[in-house]
């Protein structure tokens, strides 16, 4: 097991803290990107940044903090730690037990998320060091990712038949993808299409216009998103809100009216994007979200949906190990998991009309 020592990062190391997350041994995530700890900062939780050292490589990995009453500190390291292997996990575990002893007492769990593909080791391995499994929370924990180094030709080749049926006939027929600028009419009418999506969906909180438009407008001005549209009449007909973050492209929000005219032109928004952030040196796009592997050709799953559509581009689903909690205090675990957890997020929603994470 490689050791591992854990530290807060430096103000110069936070002021280029994209530029490390994304030398990560995976390439980072954009959940840890400065610009998204930017926007949950103005939702509830404390922006903090650490970084893991070993003998050949450091992670750093964004960690959010929320103050629970009576409890102390609870963590949530979204989208990490971010690993060369999960055979360095235990590593972090043992050095997040000591630096919680020395320097950031108070923390009792933390809610961990790697981006590590689920198997029957890695799970054997968590279950060993004493994590305990929870509900996952990030969309694209199971997810279908396109693999867009090669060519362009190549790559639509990959796609099924209806995947590449759909894309030509879009261009054929004239459809167009049109880069949006970053206006409050934009951001609103995109925000209008993902409620067309979203009023079919099961047990779908919606957050606020106003976190979206903070999340869209600070990856734009940091040179990380960028939103398009195809139009139909004049009016946006779908959107998607799509991210660069180091080598990784995501395709985080979308939407689309139902009953439109032009056929393949959500196909085409998503040929568009691969192609644009292909550019700009990206070499995976990520779908961000599909039902688990083993479901996917189950109707009754709430994204059994946007698995049909997603897998008109690949066929391979990643499952990635999703929530896990590291207990540091296991007192006040216990607490927080008998009733703790369910009282902080229902007084948030009441609250804030949030979600809590």
């Amino acid at each position: 097991m490689r050791q591992f020592t854990a530290r807060f990062a430096t103000p110069e190391e936070i002021q280029a803290w994209d530029s490390h997350v994304t030398a990560n041994p995976n390439g980072g995530n954009m959940l840890q990107a400065k610009a998204y700890a930017a926007v949950k900062a103005e939702h509830g939780w404390k922006p903090l940044y650490l970084a893991y050292e070993t003998s050949d490589y450091t992670s750093f990995n964004l960690v959010l903090e929320k103050h629970v009453p009576l409890l102390g500190k609870y963590w949530y390291m979204i989208k990490g730690p971010d690993v060369a292997s999960p055979d360095d996990l235990p590593g972090i575990f043992e050095a997040n037990r000591r630096f919680c002893q020395a320097q950031a007492r108070g923390v009792f769990a933390i809610r961990i998320e790697p981006d590590v593909e689920a198997t029957d080791e890695t799970r054997a391995l968590l279950a060993r060091e004493g994590l305990v499994k929870m509900p996952d929370l990030q969309p694209n924990d199971h997810t279908a990712i396109v693999d867009i180094a090669p060519e362009p030709e190549v790559v639509l080749k990959s796609f099924s038949s209806r995947g590449r049926n759909a894309v030509r006939r879009a261009i054929r027929e004239g459809a167009e993808v049109v880069t949006a600028e970053p206006t409050e009419e934009n951001f609103r009418a995109m925000f209008n299409l993902m409620g067309q999506v979203q009023q079919g969906q099961k047990n779908v909180q919606v957050r606020s216009f106003e976190y979206f438009k903070a999340f869209w407008g600070n990856f734009i001005a940091a040179g990380q998103g960028r939103l398009l549209f195809t139009y139909e009449d004049g009016k946006p007909s779908v959107g998607a809100f799509v991210v660069n973050y180091g080598r990784k492209g995501t395709y985080k929000d979308g939407g689309s009216l139902p009953r439109r005219k032009q056929y393949g032109d959500s196909h085409l928004i998503q040929w568009t994007a691969m192609n644009q952030l292909k550019e700009l040196g990206i070499t995976s796009y990520d779908l961000c979200g599909t039902p688990p592997a083993a479901e996917l050709k189950n109707p009754e799953h709430e994204y059994y949906g946007l698995g049909l559509f997603k897998t008109s581009f690949t066929k391979t689903i990643t499952d990635f190990v999703g929530c896990y909690d590291q207990v540091i205090s296991p007192l006040k675990y216990k607490l927080w998991s008998a009733a703790g957890e369910k009282i902080a997020r229902g007084l948030y929603v009441r609250r804030r009309h949030q979600p809590f994470y």
